[in-house]
């Protein structure tokens, strides 16, 4: 599957506090038609294969401009 950053990503350790790998929260779009989150995991029972991720509400906002919505 390709991925295709469209929000989030890249950021900096040393003046985001919520980011401690210099990785955060990311939107991407896939070569499939779908969309795909990179996030903060969540303690939560779900389906075998399915996880449950936590992004800040601005990248979700900022993935939605740019996908024109």
């Amino acid at each position: 599957m390709k991925l295709t950053l469209i929000s989030g990503g890249d950021c900096n350790p040393e003046q985001d506090d919520d980011c401690k790998s210099g990785d955060c929260p990311t939107v991407f779009v896939t070569d499939r038609g779908t969309v795909a989150v990179q996030g903060y995991v969540v303690d939560h029972s779900t389906p075998d294969g399915e996880g449950i991720v936590e992004i800040p509400r601005e990248i979700l906002l900022e993935a939605a401009r740019a996908l024109g919505r």
